[in-house]
C-alpha cells in the first residue's frame, strides 16, 4: 500500500502553497485535485503523475464524495505516493473526514498537510486584521445553512469578525438575517473575490447594502468569493476612491 497525503493548496496563488506540500507534490504518483485548484499548482507535480479532477462546484457538475472516496483509496492501493490536493486548508470545510474515516477504514496511512485559509488570505489581500485591538476580540468561520429553523445567524451573531465561506448565493439571506439578529445595518462588509489569483476583486459595503442586494450585479458567479463582515473590515481615508454609491471596488 502506498500513503495518502492530503494537502492543503492555500488560497489560491501556486506560490502560497507550504513548502512541505510542494515537496511531497512533486513525489506524487497521483494527484486528484480540486476544482479551485489553480492549473499552475499542477506544476509542482512531476510530468509523469496522473492528475484526476475530483472538483465539487456549486450549481455545477461534481463528483460524489463517495466516489472521491474510492479513487483515493483505489489510487493508494496501486501507486507509493498519493496526494489528495484540496483548496484552502484540508480540514476546514473540505470534507477531510470524510476522505480519513474511508483511508482508516482500508487500513492505509495518510498524513494531513495545513494549507493557508481563503479567510487568512481575504484578510492580507484587504489589509485588514481579523482581530483588532479594541474592536475585534473574535472570529467565526462558517458556511450559511437554508436548513427549516437554523438558529445559526444568532449563534455566530456576537462574533466580531465573522467569514461565510460559500455564501455568494446567500448574501442577501445572511445579511438581512444578521439584522434581524441585531446587527447593526451600518455594520461594515467587504467581499473578496478569487482571492490571491490575478482574477482577484474587492467590494466594500454595509451590510444594509448586501441586504438589498448592491453586491449581486458585481459578484462574478464563476470565481469563489468570501464573505467578510464586521467592524474591522471598516474603510480607511487611504482606501481607493469610492463609487457614486459609496461601494469601494478594486481590481
Amino acid at each position: 500500500m502506498g500513503k495518502v497525503y492530503l494537502i492543503g493548496a492555500g488560497p489560491g496563488a501556486a506560490d502560497l502553497i507550504t513548502v512541505r506540500g510542494a515537496r511531497l507534490l512533486g513525489a506524487a504518483d497521483v494527484v486528484l485535485h480540486d476544482a479551485l485548484v489553480e492549473p499552475a499548482m499542477l506544476d509542482y507535480a512531476p510530468a509523469r503523475a496522473k492528475r484526476i479532477a475530483v472538483g465539487k462546484r456549486c450549481g455545477q457538475l461534481s463528483t460524489a464524495q463517495q466516489f472521491i472516496n474510492k479513487q483515493i483509496v483505489d489510487a493508494a492501493l496501486e501507486h507509493d505516493v498519493v496526494v489528495r490536493l484540496k483548496g484552502g486548508d484540508p480540514m476546514l470545510f473540505g470534507r477531510a473526514d470524510e476522505e480519513m474515516r474511508a483511508l482508516e477504514a482500508a487500513g492505509i496511512e495518510y498524513e494531513v498537510v495545513p494549507g493557508i485559509t481563503a479567510a487568512l488570505a481575504s484578510a492580507a489581500t484587504l489589509k485588514r486584521s481579523l482581530t483588532l485591538r479594541g474592536v475585534s476580540r473574535s472570529v467565526a468561520l462558517a458556511t450559511f445553512s437554508r436548513a427549516a429553523g437554523s438558529d445559526e445567524i444568532r449563534e455566530q451573531v456576537n462574533a466580531d469578525s465573522l467569514v461565510f465561506y460559500m455564501g455568494r448565493d446567500s448574501g442577501v439571506e445572511i445579511a438581512q438575517q444578521l439584522i434581524d439578529a441585531g446587527k447593526p445595518a451600518t455594520t461594515p462588509v467587504a467581499i473578496v473575490e478569487a482571492c490571491s489569483t490575478p482574477r482577484e476583486r474587492m467590494l466594500t459595503l454595509t451590510l444594509e447594502d448586501l441586504a438589498a442586494g448592491e453586491a449581486q450585479r458585481w459578484v462574478d458567479a464563476s470565481q469563489p468569493s468570501l464573505l467578510m463582515i464586521g467592524d474591522a473590515f471598516a474603510q480607511r481615508q487611504s482606501d481607493a476612491k469610492c463609487s457614486s454609491n459609496g461601494m469601494r471596488v478594486a481590481a
